[in-house]
């Protein structure tokens, strides 16, 4: 069976991941959607599409009926919701990327939505898919650790990569962006309520933007990287840029519909100073979550790392899990032998081999094979979290979910 897809929105993930991989998979695109007509016309060329499958807005899409099997959502944050529900409404089944909202009001509006539709919704949480996850998980389900009662999980962002989603990127101010937590560790949440095994009861968060701001500029800095007499920076565009692989991420996000590299610096937001981006989410947070089973997550996101990668310990009764994704590193200990034992799991690949195990996971479902990857309601979880989290960040409080 040949599944048909059309994917809305056209960037990174929808187009240079999404659509990549399915194309890789045996799925057929079949439609794209993107407002941006160089970018579109790139796009519809790697996968020999014409201008009839190609359209500016979802709603010139959706106008057709249903033209497909399956569509992928992977629009900018606050475009998520209306596709959404236009696409179920129509019998899609969607693969939709995080975050699914902006507006917590939003969660109850997708799940009436699936309700009433044949068509059920997965969320992007690739980390769930990834082989190195699932490795952790498979300690976890073995009973090695007895009872499990805590989750130590950090998310290292890397201070380039801060700086380019976060400070001159899409994401750098909520709203109209969706909040830092929610934007950046989604897929941790997510993480720590798979892990837990139970839905979340309360959170309390503390954080701030500490670092990239006016104030912390150092004397003499331009507004921009290019003009900068500055040296030794290690926010400068200039060194993070043409350093890295020219056909892939981060790279790509400048140069996405043929800009050139020089120019995306010269002109566009990636080669902006740091200190002038006007850019107002938290570049360091710390959130904690208590499940109704009684497991107490706690999750610590910050751009002050110099890997880009996630750390993560599972303290259960009878043992401990220290795990790197980065390395894929995953120690276990036994508190009943006092012994430790060392795996290595394989995380070649985007999101540690994520991205393409997700996709697997998606086409098995609509192919019938499977049962879909991540019910929605469980999935939502996670943006209870995120907002719970930033609820309590603003108030100083601590939150019910």
């Amino acid at each position: 069976m040949t599944v048909t897809v059309a994917v809305l929105g056209c960037g990174n993930r929808g187009a240079d991941v999404y659509a990549r991989q399915l194309a890789a998979q045996g799925a057929r695109v079949t439609a794209l959607v993107d407002p941006r007509p160089a970018r579109l016309a790139e796009v519809a060329a790697r996968h020999g599409l014409g201008p009839e499958a190609c359209f500016a807005d979802p709603e010139a899409f959706f106008a057709l009926g249903r033209v497909a099997d399956a569509v992928v959502i992977a629009t900018p944050d606050d475009a998520h919701v209306d596709p959404c529900l236009r696409a179920l409404a129509l019998g899609y089944d969607v693969l939709l990327e995080k975050p699914v909202c902006l507006d917590e009001a939003d969660l109850g509006r997708l799940l009436a939505a699936e309700a009433v539709s044949p068509g059920r919704v997965t969320v992007c949480h690739v980390l769930r898919a990834t082989p190195f996850f699932q490795a952790v998980r498979a300690v976890l389900d073995s009973g090695r650790l007895g009872r499990l009662v805590g989750i130590q999980h950090a998310e290292n962002v890397a201070y380039w990569h801060y700086a380019h989603s976060y400070v001159r990127g899409n994401w750098a101010q909520s709203p109209p962006a969706a909040p830092f937590v929610l934007a950046k560790s989604g897929h941790d949440l997510d993480l720590l309520r798979w892990l837990a095994g139970a839905p979340p009861l309360r959170v309390s968060s503390e954080g701030a933007l500490h670092h990239f701001r006016p104030q912390e500029a150092p004397p003499g800095a331009s507004e921009r990287c290019l003009t900068c007499p500055v040296v030794a920076c290690p926010y400068d565009a200039r060194t993070i840029y043409p350093a890295r692989d020219p056909d892939r991420w981060p790279v790509t996000v400048l140069t996405a519909g043929g800009v050139p590299l020089a120019q995306a610096l010269a002109t566009g937001p990636y080669g902006r100073c740091v200190y002038h981006a006007d850019n107002n989410v938290p570049d360091h947070q710390a959130v904690t979550v208590t499940f109704a089973n009684g497991v107490i997550g706690q999750l610590t996101v910050s751009a002050f790392t110099h890997n880009n990668t996630r750390t993560l310990k599972l303290l259960g009764t009878h043992g401990e899990v220290r795990a790197q994704m980065e390395r894929g590193s995953i120690e276990v200990h036994d508190f009943r032998t006092d012994e430790a034992g060392h795996q290595t799991v394989d995380v070649s690949g985007t999101h540690g081999g994520g991205d393409v195990a997700l996709v697997a996971a998606w086409l098995a479902f609509l192919r019938g094979e499977a049962a879909v990857p991540t019910p929605l309601s469980e999935s939502l979880d996670s943006h209870r979290m995120a907002f719970a989290a930033e609820r309590a960040r603003r108030r100083g409080t601590v939150e019910r979910v």
